[in-house]
């Protein structure tokens, strides 16, 4: 019986790492082509053409796997990705992949300066991204390349996905999903794969600016980081029902 998988999660938060642990194991395939990202669940047209369009466009190339997977991290942002999500799949497991939201936003930042996209220093970026959005071309982009602080509210968009599929969010951290082998293999375990499986070096760097430690921040502007993001962290934690580990409460 096959399975599906929906992977999400913001922006410079290992997915494409996830993506490819994934699909290492022999009982997984991916969503091919993997980039660009399918985002057939951020178009009403692209969902409308049901489900086996959906399987015979991206999974032409599966076998004998027993779960198909889609990662975008466009899924996250799209207050109606999940519904869609909920009416071509039925049935799915969602795999959300987070991190600390501060160290997230400086990812962010390098990557849209690394894409000349940025002008601003990374401390101008952040306090000005206190006061609101930045407004941005979607002529050029497919989402906003200055959204560092507002894309790191996970609580708030990931309610669509546990309305929309109760009971089959899973949850976690970066920080914990490259530390040791035991959360790779939950995560197997949780998919119904065969959680000895180790797939080839899976704390490996694949985007340029992850696992680069975040510069310093001057004690102010950290201090409003921190407090821009308390109530998020808070009640993400009180959902989870555990400590993230960037907070520790």
């Amino acid at each position: 019986m096959t399975r599906h998988l929906v992977v999400i999660g913001a922006q410079r938060c290992g997915t494409t790492l996830l993506h490819e642990v994934l699909d290492a194991h022999p009982d997984i395939t991916m969503a091919r082509p993997g980039r660009p990202e399918p985002k057939v669940f951020v178009s009403d047209e692209l969902a409308g053409r049901g489900y086996e369009w959906y399987r015979a466009t991206y999974f032409a190339h599966a076998t004998s796997e027993s779960v198909l997977g889609d990662k975008s991290t466009s899924y996250l942002e799209d207050a109606k990705a999940a519904d869609r999500a909920a009416a071509v799949l039925g049935a799915a497991t969602v795999v959300v992949q987070l991190r600390d939201p501060v160290a997230r936003a400086v990812s962010n930042w390098r990557l849209s300066t690394g894409y000349g996209l940025e002008d601003r220093t990374l401390a101008r970026a952040l306090w000005d991204s206190l006061r609101g959005p930045r407004a941005w071309d979607p002529a050029c982009t497919s989402v906003s390349p200055y959204a560092y602080l507002e894309r790191g509210r996970y609580v708030d968009q990931l309610e669509p996905w546990w309305a929309s599929f109760p009971g089959s969010v899973r949850v976690q951290f970066l920080e914990e999903a490259t530390s040791r082998p035991q959360p790779l293999a939950d995560l197997y375990a949780a998919l119904d794969v065969d959680p000895g499986f180790r797939p080839p070096d899976p704390t490996r760097r694949v985007n340029a600016s992850w696992g680069e430690p975040p510069p310093d921040l001057e004690p102010g502007l950290m201090g409003q980081l921190q407090d821009y993001y308390r109530d998020p962290d808070s009640r993400l934690a009180a959902r989870l029902g555990r400590p993230l580990p960037w907070t520790g409460s």
